[in-house]
Protein backbone atom coordinates (compact mmCIF):
# COMPACT_ATOMS: atom_id res chain seq x y z
CA UNK A 1 0.00 0.00 0.00
CA UNK A 2 2.66 2.35 1.08
CA UNK A 3 4.49 1.68 -2.55
CA UNK A 4 1.24 2.42 -4.32
CA UNK A 5 0.82 5.55 -2.31
CA UNK A 6 4.37 6.92 -3.30
CA UNK A 7 3.38 5.63 -6.77
CA UNK A 8 0.56 8.12 -7.46
CA UNK A 9 2.71 10.87 -5.76
CA UNK A 10 5.46 10.50 -8.32
CA UNK A 11 3.00 10.38 -11.36
CA UNK A 12 0.96 13.09 -9.62
CA UNK A 13 3.99 15.38 -9.66
CA UNK A 14 6.13 14.12 -13.15
CA UNK A 15 2.81 15.24 -14.74
CA UNK A 16 1.97 18.35 -13.44
CA UNK A 17 2.90 21.19 -15.82
CA UNK A 18 3.60 23.15 -12.45
CA UNK A 19 7.59 21.67 -12.21
CA UNK A 20 8.46 22.44 -16.29
CA UNK A 21 10.47 25.57 -16.59
CA UNK A 22 9.31 27.55 -20.05
CA UNK A 23 12.36 28.71 -21.63
CA UNK A 24 11.97 32.40 -22.67
CA UNK A 25 14.05 33.51 -25.61
CA UNK A 26 15.74 36.91 -26.21
CA UNK A 27 13.07 37.16 -28.85
CA UNK A 28 10.33 36.80 -27.34
CA UNK A 29 11.15 39.55 -24.90
CA UNK A 30 11.90 42.03 -27.70
CA UNK A 31 8.89 41.28 -29.26
CA UNK A 32 6.83 41.41 -25.88
CA UNK A 33 8.93 45.34 -25.56
CA UNK A 34 8.35 46.79 -28.70
CA UNK A 35 4.72 46.03 -28.35
CA UNK A 36 4.63 47.94 -24.94
CA UNK A 37 6.84 50.66 -26.40
CA UNK A 38 4.88 54.12 -27.46
CA UNK A 39 6.46 54.98 -30.82
CA UNK A 40 4.65 58.42 -30.95
CA UNK A 41 6.16 59.79 -27.67
CA UNK A 42 9.56 60.99 -26.60
CA UNK A 43 11.00 61.46 -23.09
CA UNK A 44 12.72 64.45 -23.83
CA UNK A 45 11.57 66.61 -27.38
CA UNK A 46 14.55 68.47 -29.23
CA UNK A 47 15.32 72.34 -27.68
CA UNK A 48 17.68 74.56 -28.04
CA UNK A 49 19.76 75.60 -25.56
CA UNK A 50 17.55 78.78 -24.50
CA UNK A 51 14.87 76.22 -23.85
CA UNK A 52 16.93 74.09 -20.62
CA UNK A 53 15.37 76.62 -18.30
CA UNK A 54 11.95 75.55 -19.03
CA UNK A 55 11.03 72.51 -16.36
CA UNK A 56 8.53 70.31 -17.84
CA UNK A 57 8.15 68.63 -20.88
CA UNK A 58 5.00 70.75 -22.15
CA UNK A 59 6.96 73.71 -21.79
CA UNK A 60 10.19 72.60 -23.08
CA UNK A 61 8.21 71.82 -26.95
CA UNK A 62 6.42 75.24 -26.40
CA UNK A 63 9.83 76.95 -26.36
CA UNK A 64 11.26 75.05 -29.61
CA UNK A 65 7.72 75.18 -31.53
CA UNK A 66 7.90 79.13 -30.76
CA UNK A 67 11.84 79.20 -31.27
CA UNK A 68 11.73 78.10 -34.88
CA UNK A 69 8.04 79.82 -35.58
CA UNK A 70 10.09 83.44 -34.04
CA UNK A 71 13.06 82.60 -35.60
CA UNK A 72 11.37 82.31 -39.29
CA UNK A 73 9.26 85.15 -38.84
CA UNK A 74 12.00 87.48 -38.29
CA UNK A 75 13.45 85.98 -40.91
CA UNK A 76 10.79 86.83 -43.34
CA UNK A 77 9.98 90.11 -41.67
CA UNK A 78 13.92 91.07 -42.58
CA UNK A 79 13.25 90.36 -46.38
CA UNK A 80 11.96 92.58 -48.58
CA UNK A 81 9.09 90.96 -49.78
CA UNK A 82 6.51 93.05 -52.50
CA UNK A 83 3.46 91.83 -53.31
CA UNK A 84 -0.06 93.07 -55.35
CA UNK A 85 -2.16 91.88 -52.62
CA UNK A 86 -2.21 91.34 -48.82
CA UNK A 87 -1.69 87.77 -47.68
CA UNK A 88 -3.28 86.44 -44.77
CA UNK A 89 -2.25 82.78 -44.66
CA UNK A 90 -1.03 80.27 -42.01
CA UNK A 91 1.75 77.72 -43.43
CA UNK A 92 1.60 74.03 -42.31
CA UNK A 93 5.48 73.48 -41.77
CA UNK A 94 6.46 69.94 -41.47
CA UNK A 95 10.22 69.76 -40.03
CA UNK A 96 12.65 66.64 -39.09
CA UNK A 97 14.80 66.48 -36.51
CA UNK A 98 17.72 64.15 -37.42
CA UNK A 99 19.48 62.28 -34.29
CA UNK A 100 22.55 64.39 -34.84
CA UNK A 101 20.46 67.34 -34.51
CA UNK A 102 20.00 68.85 -37.67
CA UNK A 103 16.42 70.42 -38.41
CA UNK A 104 15.20 69.98 -42.10
CA UNK A 105 11.87 71.27 -43.78
CA UNK A 106 10.21 67.87 -45.54
CA UNK A 107 7.08 69.76 -46.79
CA UNK A 108 5.32 72.78 -46.73
CA UNK A 109 1.48 73.25 -46.95
CA UNK A 110 1.22 76.79 -48.70
CA UNK A 111 -1.71 78.33 -50.46
CA UNK A 112 -1.66 78.75 -53.99
CA UNK A 113 -2.12 82.67 -53.74
CA UNK A 114 0.99 83.23 -50.79
CA UNK A 115 2.50 80.41 -53.70
CA UNK A 116 1.83 83.29 -56.43
CA UNK A 117 2.53 86.08 -54.73
CA UNK A 118 6.12 85.13 -53.30
CA UNK A 119 7.14 81.92 -55.58
CA UNK A 120 10.26 82.03 -53.47
CA UNK A 121 8.81 81.30 -50.13
CA UNK A 122 9.85 77.69 -50.12
CA UNK A 123 13.66 79.00 -50.30
CA UNK A 124 12.93 81.32 -47.53
CA UNK A 125 11.74 79.07 -45.38
CA UNK A 126 14.78 76.77 -45.63
CA UNK A 127 16.99 79.57 -45.33
CA UNK A 128 15.67 80.74 -42.71
CA UNK A 129 16.35 77.80 -40.75
CA UNK A 130 19.80 78.55 -40.94
CA UNK A 131 19.84 80.91 -38.55
CA UNK A 132 18.28 79.42 -36.02
CA UNK A 133 20.94 78.30 -32.70
CA UNK A 134 22.22 75.12 -32.14
CA UNK A 135 19.43 72.18 -31.86
CA UNK A 136 19.61 69.27 -29.63
CA UNK A 137 18.25 65.99 -30.75
CA UNK A 138 14.95 64.06 -28.95
CA UNK A 139 16.11 61.39 -26.46
CA UNK A 140 14.03 58.24 -26.58
CA UNK A 141 14.90 55.72 -23.96
CA UNK A 142 18.60 57.22 -23.16
CA UNK A 143 19.13 57.06 -27.34
CA UNK A 144 18.96 60.18 -29.75
CA UNK A 145 16.09 59.67 -31.87
CA UNK A 146 15.16 61.36 -35.34
CA UNK A 147 11.85 62.97 -34.90
CA UNK A 148 9.15 64.80 -36.90
CA UNK A 149 7.23 67.76 -36.00
CA UNK A 150 4.44 70.14 -37.56
CA UNK A 151 4.27 73.38 -36.81
CA UNK A 152 2.10 76.02 -38.10
CA UNK A 153 3.36 79.59 -39.27
CA UNK A 154 1.16 82.75 -40.00
CA UNK A 155 2.08 84.99 -42.70
CA UNK A 156 0.87 88.26 -43.20
CA UNK A 157 1.98 90.51 -45.69
CA UNK A 158 0.30 93.65 -46.45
Amino acid sequence: MRNLLVLIVILSCTSCEYFNVKKTSSEAILNEELQTFNWNDVDEYPNFSACDSSETKAEKTRCFQQTITTTIANFLEAERIVVSEDIHDTLMLKFIVSQKGELALIHAKIDSLTLQEIPNIKDLLENSLDSLPKLFPAIKRGQQVTTEFKIPVVIQVN
